[in-house]
């Protein structure tokens, strides 16, 4: 899974997702593309799983170019603690998507077999997507 190899800071405060997105909207490097239609943030996991999902269903035939990386902790409290004591440790690592942001790349793979894999990929990912082609 993808995590950053140091960050400046340990913690993060949640912050807010308004507006589109002004860079990283438009297919830089391959033909074909998932493009995200509404905010929210991509898990560690959610990546892995929509990339695994791409790279089976072509047969490890194309390129595929991963778009967003995880570089906001997340923190979460032990189970049943009580209140106080301060902020939890990090739990997880998530990727911040505005609308118009590109996810994915593929390239090198006949449309109807980019289409179908960029399709079934599209259900690992919590936020509405679309499916676009340069």
């Amino acid at each position: 899974m993808l995590i950053p190899k140091r960050t400046k800071y340990r913690k993060q405060q949640r912050g807010r997702l308004k507006g589109t997105a002004t860079r990283g909207n438009t297919i830089s490097h391959g033909e074909y593309a998932i493009q995200a239609k509404e905010c929210g943030w991509l898990t560690s996991k959610q990546i892995e799983a929509t990339r695994r999902t791409i790279t089976r269903y072509t047969k490890r035939g194309g390129k595929l170019f991963i778009k967003v990386f995880p570089d906001k902790p997340i923190t979460a409290r032990a189970a049943e603690s009580r209140m106080g004591s301060g902020k939890g440790s990090t739990d997880y690592w998530v990727a911040r998507v505005k609308p118009e942001t590109v996810l994915f790349e593929l390239r090198d793979i006949p449309e109807k077999m980019a289409c179908e894999a960029l399709r079934i990929a599209c259900y690992k990912l919590p936020v509405k997507t679309k499916i676009i082609s340069k």
